[in-house]
């Protein structure tokens, strides 16, 4: 006797999983989401008005007026929001194939600027390019996919993980030649950030500390050599420990008067727009150095509410961490965050003088347009899933199925719950 057949699906199934899909993507962000993109919002729009008090003076003796760089920076914070909401609105899978694109993307434009004379040059760093009009830095785009690629590639059966032949099997073909062509690039502080972020990503991926301990010293023993075979990075190196660079006398000077700025800003600062150091005194003003600015125009007061809203942000995603049981998100949001805070930990360091000079720009709040962006969307990423919770092992089944055991009907093994009893069949 033959099984009676299996019921067709409703004609209206795909419109009404269609129109499911479309009010998931709808939804609204969760109240922990929602504060989490204020903390963002608010660092942006603060660094807008640092960026137009850092930069005024240099822009209009470059001949872009008081307002240039602040236009231009502010044009890409716009493009970076709302790339931000856009990107937290978007499936996973959607967001990790783009991702994909944009590092294979960002790693030829690397290996353009590197071999082509597309490339531009400043001081020993080749880690940007023009291309007419356009100019920006591939290496931030690198550090945007590989944060993504990290994240699906390790919460994928993280089980296995603890073989260092198959972690290095998943993270070696992609991570290491990404981390090569910044390091050809010269970039010795994107190179750091990119390797700290990396091995957060093996942390958080459950890895074996001892397998962690061998990348972190192979890393370090690398980070050596680099800093090493560069004159530009010894005299760095000797500044920080009160010699003094033949090479590059500019870094003693801009170290000093990151301090003379920080020091002349006292509880209060001097006042908003009324900074001394922008003066043609500290080169980088707006980028690198732009921490000095703050403390100088706000004070104390206004350097440790930066510090405090950086501190809110680890906060709120190391809680996203901790109470998500998906690996993919427990990882990629783990390694944005190491990338953001140690980026920031690193920029604030070199301006108090607490670690030697890197060039790395103060997420969210130093001049620069593909930095920016980069940041705004990989925090568009870890939007996505405060907004969306992890799938549930029934999404994408035909609830048929499900509807039938509550009734009393045979519900295959796959389609059970753990730990759900079913009513026995009548």
């Amino acid at each position: 006797m033959t099984a009676p057949p299996s019921p067709a699906p409703a004609s209206g199934a795909g419109p009404r999983r269609i129109l499911i899909r479309l009010k998931e993507s709808a939804a609204l962000p969760s109240a922990f989401g929602t504060l989490l993109a204020a903390v963002v919002l608010f660092l942006v729009v603060f660094g807008l008005v640092m960026v137009l008090s850092a930069s005024s003076v240099e822009s209009f003796t470059d001949g872009n007026g008081f307002f240039g760089r602040f236009g231009s920076q502010g044009g890409y914070a716009v493009l970076g929001v709302v790339l931000m909401v856009i990107v937290a609105r978007l499936p996973r899978r959607t967001v990790q194939r783009v991702a994909v694109v944009v590092l294979v993307l960002s790693c030829v434009l690397q290996i353009l600027a590197l071999a082509t004379p597309l490339g531009v040059k400043i001081g020993d760093n080749t880690n940007w390019i023009r291309i007419g009009p356009i100019a920006g830095q591939p290496s931030e785009g690198i550090k945007l996919g590989l944060v993504i690629w990290l994240g699906m590639m390790l919460g994928r059966r993280p089980e296995e993980l603890q073989d260092w032949r198959t972690l290095a099997r998943r993270i070696v073909p992609v991570a290491g030649p990404a981390l090569l062509l910044v390091v050809l690039g010269g970039d010795l502080g994107t190179t750091v950030v990119m390797a700290a972020f990396t091995l957060g990503a093996l942390y958080f991926a459950g890895v074996r500390l001892k397998h962690l301990g061998v990348v972190l010293g192979a890393g370090a023993f690398v980070a050596i050599l680099i800093a090493l075979s560069s004159a530009t990075r010894r005299g760095r190196i000797s500044a920080f420990f009160g010699g003094t660079s033949a090479v590059n006398p500019d870094v003693n000077w801009q170290v000093d008067n990151a301090h003379y700025a920080l020091a002349s800003g006292g509880l209060w600062g001097v006042g908003l727009g009324n900074s001394h150091a922008k003066w043609s005194w500290l080169p980088s003003a707006d980028t690198d150095f732009i921490f000095a600015v703050i403390g100088e125009e706000l004070g104390l007061i206004g350097a440790c509410v930066v510090l405090l809203l950086f501190a809110m942000l680890a906060v709120l995603m190391v809680r996203l961490v901790r109470t998500t049981p998906d690996p993919v998100v427990r990882i990629t949001t783990g390694t944005v965050l190491v990338w953001l805070i140690f980026q920031a930990f690193v920029n604030i360091g070199v301006v108090l003088g607490l670690i030697p000079t890197l060039g790395v720009p103060l997420p969210f709040i130093s001049a620069g347009g593909t930095a920016l962006i980069a940041s705004l969307v990989a925090m568009g990423v870890v939007l996505s899933y405060t907004r969306r919770p992890p799938r549930s092992p029934l999404d994408g089944l035909d609830r048929a199925h499900v509807a039938a055991g509550r009734a009393g009907g045979d519900v295959p093994p796959a389609l059970r719950r753990p730990g759900r009893r079913w009513p026995a069949r009548r």
